[in-house]
């Protein structure tokens, strides 16, 4: 695989687990190409979190590969995958509550603090709202706009794939909707974006690309209209929920 081929983050056969002899991922691969956006969906404990938390290097990875633009980067450290252009959004505890929002943007830039006006700026032509309340406490904020600081936070570093781990959780729907044309906008001002989504019909709505794990594993995989219209996939995992469209 090459940078010209137009692969940009690719994760091969990914066998991992928290605990030693207990794999949750049994061979899950995907693929994300340049200016895409990857959805990653299925049941409950299919393994996408715990897949996501693998490429950014924060669950043991036994087996198999993860390549960022043609480098292996398969069980690299956090931080040197955040210098490589790769952002984290966790799903939960992702603001510090008693920051501002430009403190917390603050923190997604700390080893570079000469970058931040610079960065600032393009976050906050993205996130609007992040510059107009920038002296308010993250702690006060709605969860959807929490979301909101938590994804420009990871935007700070200019990271060329972000990785997002269930964006909607907890979320009412007017502030999903919210999130999920924000995440829209990311991909649109072209960061490539992976997404691990509860709303696997949202999700889908919205992704180039879709995989659907299940038991650690790729269960179908095509572009999220596909998987939309694909009677096997409405059956097992999005229910009634992809009938009305």
């Amino acid at each position: 695989m090459t940078a010209a081929d137009g692969v940009l983050l690719e994760a091969t056969d990914l066998v991992a687990g928290y605990l030693p002899g207990v794999d949750i991922l049994n061979g899950a691969s995907l693929t994300l190409h340049r200016g895409e956006l990857v959805g990653i969906i299925g049941p409950n404990g299919a393994g996408k979190s715990t897949l996501i938390k693998a490429l950014f290097g924060l669950v043991p990875v036994r087996s198999g590969s993860v390549v960022l633009d043609g480098a292996d980067i398969t069980s690299k450290p956090a931080h040197e995958l955040v210098a490589q252009g790769v952002g984290y959004v966790p799903q939960t505890r992702n603001v510090f509550p008693s920051l501002t929002i430009e403190e917390n943007l603050k923190m997604g830039i700390f080893l570079h603090p000469h970058r931040f006006d610079e960065r600032f700026e393009a976050v906050t032509s993205l996130f609007p709202m992040l510059g107009e309340r920038r002296k308010e406490r993250a702690g006060l904020l709605s969860g959807g706009q929490r979301q909101m600081v938590a994804m420009g936070r990871a935007l700070m570093t200019d990271p060329s794939v972000l990785l997002l781990d269930e964006p909607s959780a907890g979320l009412s729907p007017i502030n999903q909707d919210e999130v999920f044309a924000r995440i829209a906008e990311v991909k649109a001002a072209g960061v490539s974006v992976v997404m691990v989504e509860q709303n696997a019909r949202k999700c889908l709505l919205i992704a180039d690309t879709a995989f659907v794990l299940d038991q650690g594993r790729n269960a179908h995989s095509g572009t999220g209209r596909e998987l939309l219209d694909d009677p096997a996939v409405i059956e097992l995992y999005l229910g009634t929920l992809a009938r009305d469209l």
